[in-house]
């Protein structure tokens, strides 16, 4: 089985943790007995540089034409200067409107290992398991009319959403729970906002034909509050497209550093796959970066588009017996009893121990 995968590897640390999955993936195809095609394309700052558009239409012809899609990340201060829809950050979203998939998931894991790097106490952090499903193609960041003026300077964005765009991605959030813990909590501004009471209404109605699953609404002032007191009470947490950002974010308190957050964004003709943190140009070429979150999207990748769950599991087995060895990137890494490793590091020790773990599958299936 041929498994074609464009792999988009962007701006700043985007090459070097997309560098270190893709080797992870490769580790694991070829024990597992599976191929994957992976081609590289510009996206974001490169691509600016190299055809003087964020999205290249080579690159989102190779996208539609891919199993799957990789980014590592996109943007620079470089190009700030550049009108808006020329920036960086504009190829990914003419990407993901391309692409289609309106539903983000973005998992906040708080793995044992690394309660102590939490901000929050352990004993707050231990355990807690969310999901963020966040709907990626409406709201504020897409609705019309937006824009700007001069004498007097103004601006203006529309937050809207349709019955269908809160339907779809609702039911992508039912159906996930049915695989976890059976919660959803739906976020919203209805005591404020008419999407918001909207969204609402929506969710309430698809939840009837969810009887298994627990429904509960959250204003999004009150959700952020109790994520960072009692996130152990959230499961799937399902929301608009601007609240989820920023919550979403927030989640990395739980985990200790957003270079632990994957995402996917599934749902259209393709299904992208991206670590949740920025470019970070401070960080770019200095082999510090970390790359767990890129690992931990393609493991996202082979759950969803692919449906190997039980690979998905073994990497995702693989970044916990790392951290629970002690190894930390340095973002991490808070104790002298922790071993600080570089970016490659890491991934070669992910890809070791997912080695292991792959040939004691095969020995026990082989008895």
């Amino acid at each position: 089985m041929r498994l074609k995968v464009t792999v988009l590897p962007g701006d700043g640390i985007g090459p070097e943790v997309m560098k270190v999955a893709v080797r992870v993936v490769q580790t694991l195809a070829e024990i597992g007995g599976f191929e994957f095609q992976f081609a590289e394309y510009p996206i974001g700052g490169v691509a600016i540089r190299e055809t003087g558009f964020p999205l290249p239409k080579t690159t989102l012809d190779a996208c539609l034409d891919s199993d799957a899609v990789l980014l590592g990340a996109v943007g620079s201060p470089h190009f700030d200067d550049l009108p808006r829809d020329r920036r960086p950050e504009a190829g990914l979203l003419q990407l993901r409107i391309a692409l289609g998939g309106y539903a983000n998931l973005r998992p906040a894991i708080a793995y044992n290992a690394l309660t102590e790097c939490s901000p929050l106490r352990p004993t707050i952090v231990a355990g807690a398991n969310v999901l963020f499903v966040r709907e990626l193609l409406g709201g504020l960041y897409f609705g019309e009319p937006r824009g700007s003026e001069q004498n007097p300077r103004s601006a203006w964005n529309t937050m809207r959403y349709s019955e269908a765009e809160i339907e779809r991605v609702a039911r992508i959030a039912f159906d996930l729970a049915r695989s976890r813990r059976a919660k959803v909590t739906s976020v919203d501004k209805a005591n404020v906002l008419e999407t918001s009471q909207l969204w609402r209404s929506v969710v309430s109605q698809i939840g009837k034909s969810y009887p298994d699953v627990t429904l509960e609404h959250i204003y999004v002032d009150a959700f952020a509050m109790h994520l960072v007191t009692a996130p152990k009470r959230f499961d799937v947490v399902l929301t608009e497209n601007l609240f989820g950002d920023i919550l979403s974010d927030e989640a990395a308190a739980l985990t200790g550093s957003l270079g632990m957050l994957p995402s996917a964004s599934i749902g259209g003709a393709v299904n992208l796959y991206e670590p949740v943190h920025g470019s970070a140009p401070d960080l770019a070429g200095r082999n510090l970066a970390n790359p767990l979150g890129a690992i931990a999207s393609a493991a996202m990748m082979l759950r969803h588009t692919f449906a190997l769950h039980r690979e998905a599991d073994e990497i995702e087995g693989a970044i916990r017996s790392v951290l629970a060895q002690g190894y930390r990137t340095a973002d991490i890494h808070r104790s002298p009893k922790e071993q600080q490793v570089s970016t490659t590091e890491m991934g070669t020790l992910v890809e070791e121990a997912l080695t292991s773990a792959v040939i004691r599958r095969q020995a026990y299936h082989a008895v």
